[in-house]
């Protein structure tokens, strides 16, 4: 019987850094580790355009490159890709999972969903063609590719100030702005960004489109709501943070928080006993591609002692 006949002990959901890092650790621990994933390896790093903050790399390393390093070493030790999706996730009275995907009917101990959230986007011209080129959604990701430069934050929530707060560290000239009259970001954290004497605040403002010179970023066209007017000003950079949906579909019957986040303990359990949730798609306070690797490692971890423990309940 050949690896991807044999019978998974463990099916993960998800083949970005926390799903190929889980698979590693899990087959490394001798288990049947089977990833689905509908894409290709790698999640949303795949569009990073240099990744110089993930450690042991001295020089940048591009997401595409360390999304295929991540899934030959997880193929290495064992574990198997499958490129297919999956349709649903069944928890059965018995306590195990029965997964309906594109490549068959799996019934598993373990289920590792790794499936990441979807960021929200702003929808306007010029935001596709240059992200990566000036056009993010991580200030801690790509922030210090522009120190000293002029930059345009949108959203108006904890992450858009959080974000804001963390950039002003890296150039004085910020420019912040939200369609509403007011932040709805924590008042502690809208109350620094206002008195930031690095950002400058506007509300009742929206981006019209994002210009540039085919490589880079170079200006946005802005709406004042008030005003009723629109204008164009240079920017070096967008960074754009207005929320994002954790796909969670799959599993309706696992707690999740307020935001729609995964609800996990320490060792990346939820509600349900047998069911991790490991990087984006978790209520976690920092969401970087090492900490979702780190996940994906304690989640393996943890459910190869879960299944120990089911296989010594079963000897009983």
């Amino acid at each position: 019987m050949s690896e991807q006949q044999k019978q998974p002990d463990i099916i993960i959901i998800g083949g970005g850094a926390a799903g190929l890092s889980a698979a590693q650790y899990a087959a490394r621990a001798g288990l049947q580790a089977h990833v689905f994933e509908e894409l290709a390896p790698g999640g949303q790093i795949l569009i990073v355009d240099e990744l110089e903050n993930y450690p042991g790399f001295d020089e940048p390393i591009s997401g595409f490159e360390l999304s295929d390093k991540l899934a030959k070493q997880a193929e290495r030790f064992g574990a198997v890709i499958h490129y297919a999706t999956v349709d649903s996730v069944q928890h059965n009275e018995d306590g195990s999972f029965t997964i309906e995907t594109g490549d068959g009917t799996f019934t598993v101990p373990v289920v590792i969903i790794a499936t990441g959230a979807k960021r929200r986007e702003l929808g306007i011209p010029g935001e596709h063609e240059y992200q990566g080129k000036g056009v993010s959604y991580c200030a801690t990701c790509d922030g210090p590719f522009f120190k000293g430069k002029r930059i345009l934050v949108v959203g108006g929530g904890d992450a858009a100030c959080g974000e804001s707060l963390f950039l002003s560290k890296l150039t004085g000239d910020i420019v912040i702005i939200h369609r509403k009259d007011r932040f709805r970001a924590q008042r502690s954290i809208a109350g620094m960004v206002e008195h930031d004497e690095h950002i400058e605040t506007r509300f009742l403002h929206t981006a019209n489109e994002i210009k540039g010179d085919g490589k880079r970023v170079t200006s946005v066209s802005l709406h004042d709501i008030a005003q009723d007017r629109d204008y164009e000003e240079q920017f070096d950079a967008v960074f754009v943070f207005i929320g994002a949906d954790p796909r969670t579909k799959l599993v309706p019957f696992a707690e999740t928080d307020d935001s729609g986040y995964l609800v996990t303990n320490e060792v990346m359990r939820t509600s349900v006993p047998g069911l991790y949730a490991v990087g984006d798609v978790r209520n976690t306070p920092f969401r970087q591609v090492i900490t979702a690797a780190s996940d994906g490692a304690v989640a393996a971890h943890a459910a190869a002692e879960y299944i120990d423990e089911l296989k010594g309940q079963a000897y009983v």
